[in-house]
């Protein structure tokens, strides 16, 4: 193990899909860490999904060995973290572990809103932070752009700036040099007893719960009786080692290093990222700070297309939730669409990606409703209710006001597009609170916005109208009272759950009138007419008719009197109205899937 002066424990932030992950390969390929025949693209990425979209979801440590300049060899701990704002948490403990962060910019971009938001957490934790161009061989790259906003928005001087190529590799080395020179060496706690921090945690099938921990004070060796600070669990350590970049078992591992440590734990919700791990026989007095419970911010309801495989679905969200302690899920009933459960999340692209891992890792055939968010509804008698799913919203008659959850949303475009984003801002019923100008090119505009009309195609909307220049962060700003209702949608007047929403009530004659549209084009005829209607309250305040199928009775009538066809058609008209009043309307499985998907392309 190195001596605390050569260990150097960093971390890569940027936006997305500013090229971490790239220059993490050269990184690796530099230090020797990965011999030349066993390298690949994005190799910290361990997921299909995540080398696809060229996106990280999961933080990946690993430890490298540096011969520096200076003739010393040192040990550096590299963290990569995931860019989204989704994963705003699991940044910041990925920053708790580190004492500098690398700063990467896109040499063709420039800063842009999450790289904003990322070195503001940086800052928060006293991080040094060491500003980074990327993409430098690229004939697009604006180096000078990249000078101006670090200088206007970030406040980070431009002699401190290094120029890298993580495709080619140019610039690599002299990062390197930077990172043992400029970032501090961890230092010890102030405070006795032996404490490690958990900034991510993983489930191995045959081993049981992977806990990756920075040490701060003390030694973790095999065997250690550990204790956890949030449930009091106590535990014996299997094995501890360091990641290079597979698991590796060592000896010990000591005050500022990175690594995993395996308890005997088997339950993946016993551990909690941003937790503290101590030594029972020589405990630290308090956790170390900087821990809170992650709490989804989208729900959704998620059902196997086939009934029959709803316990296959059920077995495959454990196995996910063992992955990814921020997604949760219990089952609920839909009349509409059987047995399936209710999921939180912790934003859109969470939402996604879960969604997608069901189906490529664990073959499931799902639908998914109409994703909300929590509402506080109080009544009048005094009492608060979180509803997250509209089914349960109470009855109207006893409801004093619901409040939902707003953003502030920092979004930074180029100038030109700055009429069309506010305009789309409004249409979402947000209030621009503040434009700076970033330089001569770019803008960012603050402003608040309800989460639930972010959920489905803000930034679609937002990427199509400016070019794919803009980008947004939000974090969370508290709850707002307005004026919202339930829409419901009836079909031959039975309210259909899967369908049911909670919107504005200036935007519910739209969805109720674009809703019941979709629904007239795909759910197929009956032998009688069936009214689709949207409703708020008791009021229908949209409706469309599918026409009944008729049969010609007037056919096997030829010649005669008008009175016979009149008199056959009235039978008919009869034997309908009869039809109508036992018969019901099966919805078939594709409705949903079709109204469903057009609602989430297109609301």
């Amino acid at each position: 193990m190195a001596k605390l002066e050569l260990i150097r424990n960093f971390c890569i932030i940027a936006h997305i899909d500013h090229g971490k992950s790239t220059l993490a390969d050269r990184l690796l390929e530099l230090t020797g860490t990965v011999a030349k025949r066993d390298l690949q693209e994005q190799l910290l990425d361990g997921m299909d999904l995540e080398r696809e979209r060229g996106i990280t979801i999961k933080s990946h440590p690993v430890r490298m060995e540096y011969a520096a300049g200076d003739g010393n060899t040192y040990e550096l701990n590299l963290i990569d973290t995931p860019g989204h704002v989704d994963f705003a948490y699991e940044v910041s403990r990925s920053l708790g572990a580190c004492e500098g962060a690398l700063l990467l910019i896109d040499a063709t971009q420039g800063v842009q809103a999450q790289t904003v938001a990322n070195v503001n957490l940086a800052f928060k934790q006293n991080l040094k932070v060491i500003p980074v161009i990327n993409k430098i061989d690229l004939p697009a790259a604006n180096l000078e752009l990249c000078y101006e906003q670090m200088e206007e928005v970030l406040a980070l001087p431009r002699e401190e700036a290094l120029c890298v190529s993580g495709k080619t590799g140019e610039g690599v080395k002299e990062l390197l040099e930077a990172v043992v020179s400029r970032i501090p060496h961890p230092e010890l706690l102030d405070i006795p007893g032996t404490a490690a921090l958990i900034f991510d945690s993983n489930y191995d099938t045959y081993r049981g719960v992977v806990n990756y921990v920075r040490v701060k004070n003390g030694t973790f060796r095999r065997g250690t009786r550990i204790r956890l600070f949030n449930n009091g669990i106590e535990s014996e350590v299997k094995e501890v080692g360091f990641f290079s970049p597979e698991m590796r078992a060592a000896d010990e591992l000591t005050a500022g290093s990175v690594g995993y440590l395996l308890p005997n734990l088997k339950s993946p919700s016993d551990t909690k990222m941003g937790d503290t791990i101590t030594d029972v026989k020589d405990p630290c007095p308090e956790p170390l700070p900087g821990f809170k419970e992650v709490r989804p911010m989208v729900f959704s309801g998620i059902y196997p297309i086939d009934t029959a495989d709803y316990e296959q679905l059920k077995a495959s969200m454990g196995k996910l939730q063992l992955n990814d302690a921020a997604f949760l899920y219990q089952a609920e009933t839909s009349a509409a669409l059987g047995f399936g459960f209710r999921c939180g999340f912790l934003g859109l692209l969470h939402m996604e990606i879960i969604q997608e891992r069901l189906r490529r890792e664990y073959n499931c055939d799902i639908i998914a409703t109409y994703p909300s968010v929590i509402y506080n509804v109080y009544m009048k008698s005094g009492e608060m209710i979180p509803v997250d799913n509209p089914v349960f919203l109470p009855d109207p008659s006893g409801i004093e006001r619901i409040e939902e959850p707003i953003i502030n949303c920092h979004i930074m475009i180029p100038s030109e597009y700055i009429g069309d984003v506010m305009n789309l801002v409004m249409s979402k019923r947000g209030i621009c609170t503040n434009t700076v100008s970033v330089d001569a090119r770019h803008v960012i505009i603050t402003a608040e916005i309800p989460m639930h009309e972010i959920l489905i195609d803000f930034h679609d909307k937002l990427k199509s109208m400016t070019r794919g220049y803009g980008s947004m962060d939000y974090e969370p700003a508290g709850y707002r009272a307005d004026k919202l209702v339930k829409l419901d949608i009836l079909v031959n007047g039975e309210p259909v759950d899967a369908f049911s929403s909670i919107v504005h009530t200036d935007m519910a004659y739209g969805r109720g009138r674009q809703l019941a549209e979709r629904l007239k084009d795909v759910i197929p005829p009956q032998m009688f007419q069936i009214a689709i209607q949207a409703a708020v309250g008791g009021k229908v305040i949209a409706r469309e008719s599918i026409r009944a199928m008729r049969k010609d009775v007037l056919a096997k009538c030829y010649g005669g009197d008008i009175t016979r066809k009149r008199k056959l058609l009235e039978k008919q008209k009869e034997g309908k109205k009869r039809m109508k009043q036992i018969g019901q309307v099966n919805i078939p499985q594709e409705a949903f899937v079709a109204v469903l998907k057009a609602t989430e392309t297109n609301s």
